[in-house]
């Protein structure tokens, strides 16, 4: 059977939490407890439909700005916040990857990958209204065609700012997109085996194609509007004629005030046509779902086929249908895929908003602590190596391209890092807004765990509930948190090491009882019991957060 086929049996918890933690940035217990019972398509179908395409704008997060808490997209360019706004669309989106209300969707995720297929930076853009379309028009398009997505980017402002496509000219051609748009957008540098799939005269023969494009109103001081134009006179308008790798295809040359476009979709067609394209996208689409890993064998049994699929009559570089073929397949859900990527930034941190329910406050209403909150989370993830919207390079962030993939997310300085933000979720040291610290109140957590919390067994009450157990708090703090399954002895260690440090478990029955004599009772030293009990949750659910699995999915 092949491996492409659907996955057919109904979603349990570990394959609906696997699904949800692949095509989202992270599920909510509720989240995997609603699809557990579904099929793969059916689940698949609701993260595509739960797609929020009309989200509220970006607004001023500065209180003591005019127009705080309002658009400033609607508004005359200003390039006195320029750099702040530029920030603001960062929070923007975050906000879109962490919100918890809509259901989940995989429609920012899979803009994440495109973002960072299609690298533009806001620092080199350096316009806020560009970056904001840009983004738009990734988001708009995730799930749509790639030839048109491919035809737009390429005359988009932002990406003609990011690689010089403004200066392409006939007699001065600016060959950075033309290289790009090869090497990194469509066929690939090389194919799987490393054999070239173009040459450098393909770059120049490409360069000339493009050459005409341009923007207005970059960085214009009270402009209203932006756009992209053409202009005949800086088009070179002779024939391009490339390389055997495109079958010695021969663009012809226009003049006519259309040139620009109709030489860009001839271009575009010949690069959809070339063999590797198709594949090239599918085993990054791949790398990004499933496994980072692409053998031989995944490369005959999935990319080949999916490719086909992919660029196929039928199809016709259509991107929904290949990615809920992917996110479906037998092979998807195999085991051996469980467990395999270290979390990026985004996924260990928006993940863990999402996973702990940490609330996002709302944009327009309480737009100071919003913009506390995303701040937050923007300086971790480019302290992680993460910096949303602005990649190092065009290549975009490392761990997706270099030898070793997701594992560059992993260092000596970063892990170090990671540990310091699972440790501020039980610490809770960061507040938000008055009256919500940022993390998990262990307590109340713990509390909660237990039935008939005033009914406290003693010597004149024999019948009265046991303390819940030190086996059953870990039990419930690592459900659906892990990837794989905790061995036993990591269990044992986290528990009489950890939390009890080498005292019997037993002891841990008594020291909750006594809270719970205390704090129903007003006997005793409640503040002494509360910090006992709170300091033992703290290292136990600490540690739990440091262990490696937490950084794989």
């Amino acid at each position: 059977m092949a491996v492409l086929d659907p996955y057919t049996v109904p979603l349990t918890r570990v394959t609906a939490a696997h699904l949800l933690r692949r095509a989202t940035f992270g599920p909510t217990p509720a989240e995997i407890t609603a699809f557990v019972g579904q099929t793969a398509a059916q689940a698949v179908q609701t993260l595509i439909s739960n797609g929020n395409y009309n989200p509220p704008p970006p607004v001023e997060v500065d209180a003591d700005q005019p127009g705080a808490g309002q658009s400033f997209l609607d508004k005359p360019f200003n390039g006195g916040r320029n750099f702040q706004f530029g920030y603001a669309i960062k929070y923007w989106w975050l906000g879109l990857m962490s919100q918890q209300t809509g259901g989940p969707a995989l429609l920012d995720k899979l803009t994440m990958f495109w973002q960072n297929h299609f690298v533009t930076t806001r620092t080199v853009v350096d316009d806020y209204r560009f970056v904001d379309r840009y983004l738009r028009l990734l988001r708009n398009n995730a799930l749509g065609n790639f030839r048109s997505l491919v035809i737009a980017v390429s005359k988009d402002p932002a990406m003609l700012r990011f690689l010089n496509g403004n200066e392409n000219e006939a007699g001065k051609p600016n060959e950075n997109y033309a290289r790009e748009l090869q090497e990194l957008f469509t066929v690939g540098a090389v194919d799987f085996a490393g054999n070239k799939n173009y040459t450098e005269d393909d770059v120049k023969a490409a360069a000339r194609v493009l050459t005409g494009w341009n923007y207005t109103n970059f960085w214009t001081e009270g402009s209203t509007s932006f756009t992209t134009t053409f202009t005949i006179g800086r088009h070179d308008t002779g024939s391009k004629v490339f390389s055997s790798h495109y079958s010695q295809t021969t663009i012809a040359g226009r003049s006519t005030a259309t040139a620009g476009d109709d030489e860009l979709t001839d271009l575009v067609t010949m690069l959809l046509a070339h063999p590797q394209t198709a594949k090239f996208i599918c085993r990054k689409l791949y790398r990004w779902y499933v496994n980072p890993h692409v053998t031989q064998a995944v490369e005959d049994a999935v990319i080949a086929p999916l490719a086909t699929f992919f660029a196929s009559p039928s199809n016709d570089f259509a991107i929904q249908p290949v990615v809920v073929k992917l996110l479906t397949s037998q092979h998807f859900f195999d085991n051996t895929n469980r467990g395999c990527i270290v979390k990026s930034p985004a996924e260990l941190i928006v993940g863990s908003i999402r996973f702990f329910n940490q609330p996002v406050p709302n944009s327009t209403t309480d737009y100071v602590a919003f913009g506390k909150l995303m701040d937050f989370m923007q300086w971790r993830m480019d302290q992680l190596q993460m910096n949303t919207l602005d990649q190092p390079t065009v290549f975009g962030y490392e761990p997706y391209y270099q030898t070793g993939f997701s594992k560059n997310w992993m260092n000596t300085t970063t892990i170090a890092m990671r540990n310091e933000f699972t440790d501020s979720l039980i610490w809770r040291w960061f507040e938000v807004k008055p009256g919500y610290n940022l993390g998990i109140d262990v307590l109340a957590w713990a509390t909660s765990l237990q039935t008939n919390f005033n009914n406290v067994p003693s010597a004149t009450n024999p019948t009265g509930t046991p303390a819940i157990s030190c086996e059953t708090i870990l039990t419930a703090f690592i459900a659906d948190l892990f990837a794989t399954d905790l061995y036993q002895t990591q269990k044992d260690f986290l528990i009489d090491t950890i939390m009890m440090q080498s005292l019997p478990r037993t002891s841990w029955g008594f020291e909750w009882n006594a809270y719970r004599t205390a704090l129903t009772t007003n006997a005793g030293d409640l503040n002494w019991r509360r910090n006992t009990v709170t300091w033992r949750l703290q290292n136990l659910m600490r540690y739990t957060l440091r262990l490696a699995e937490y950084h794989v999915f």
